[in-house]
């Protein structure tokens, strides 16, 4: 049997997997903000090749396996490198309120951008111990905090692959979907860029959001969740009747205005809301 590989459907599905590739990219660049954006972008043609290949009868096994290919880099890998980074910040910030008890050096001169690639560059190079005649700056747990981001695409992998398996989610999901948890993490990278520069409760509060006591939990929490016995409801339309999708319908609705006044700040809430709602409508 003649296997088509670049059709429609399928070439969407690849432009999720570049728009993983250089999620990746930005995220080691330390540009975290475009990191999520590409993700965001990712989801975008992950909706739009299911979409596509519904709407041309282009359904087929291998465009399944090229999705989850796919959706491993952009939905798996992608958000772990930004919480990685995230992480990087953390434990920059912690380090110099213990060593020197002040925070004024955390961001320097330049943008949020150069700012991050510094300690990023920092953080690689005491880890690697390029330098042995100078002392470290990144010691003990925060050196090896940031590995802990490593365990979303270890469950990702799991996830995906249970998906593919299992004929019970052809309309609803058991576990909570790749593109969700990895939004709801690129999240924390775009309001750490809203609250740079400013000196309003952005700044603090999205520094204090990328803690140790708030990311790593939020890490293991949804890792496990990825694979969880929860049912939770689909985004995608059989049809467009308020009866069959009003919960759906609800839930966009509720996303934009969420959106429309809280920016950025929105993005976690909807995905904690997702989760809320489903567990509700599941026992209703």
């Amino acid at each position: 049997m003649k296997i088509q590989l670049f059709n429609i459907p399928n070439l969407l599905t690849a432009g999720n997997l570049i728009a993983g590739c250089l999620s990746i990219l930005f995220a080691l660049s330390g540009r975290i903000e475009l990191a999520a954006l590409f993700i965001l972008i990712g989801a975008i043609f992950d909706f739009l090749d299911g979409f596509a290949a519904r709407l041309l009868k282009q359904q087929s096994p291998i465009g399944k396996q090229l999705d989850s290919l796919a959706d491993i880099v952009t939905f798996g890998v992608a958000p772990a490198f930004i919480v990685f980074v995230l992480a990087i910040i953390f434990g920059a910030k912690e380090l110099l309120l213990i060593t020197q008890n002040d925070l004024s050096q955390l961001w320097m001169d330049g943008t949020m951008g150069a700012n991050i690639q510094s300690w990023i560059n920092i953080y690689l190079s005491d880890l690697s111990n390029n330098f042995p005649e100078k002392e470290p700056f990144f010691v003990g747990w925060y050196l090896y905090l940031p590995f802990v981001a490593f365990l979303i695409p270890m469950m990702s992998l799991f996830r995906l692959a249970k998906f593919n398996v299992d004929d019970r989610q052809t309309d609803a999901f058991i576990g909570l979907p790749t593109p969700a948890n990895s939004l709801f993490f690129a999240s924390f990278a775009l309001m750490l860029w809203d609250g740079f520069g400013t000196s309003d409760w952005r700044a603090s509060l999205s520094l204090t959001l990328i803690s140790d006591q708030i990311m790593m939990v939020f890490v293991i929490i949804f890792s496990y969740l990825l694979i969880a016995e929860i049912r939770l409801f689909s985004l995608k339309f059989k049809n467009f009747s308020w009866q069959d999708n009003k919960t759906r319908y609800l839930f966009l609705l509720f996303s934009l205005i969420s959106i429309t006044f809280l920016f950025v700040w929105a993005l976690p809430i909807i995905i904690l809301t997702y989760l809320l709602v489903s567990v509700f409508t599941a026992k209703a």
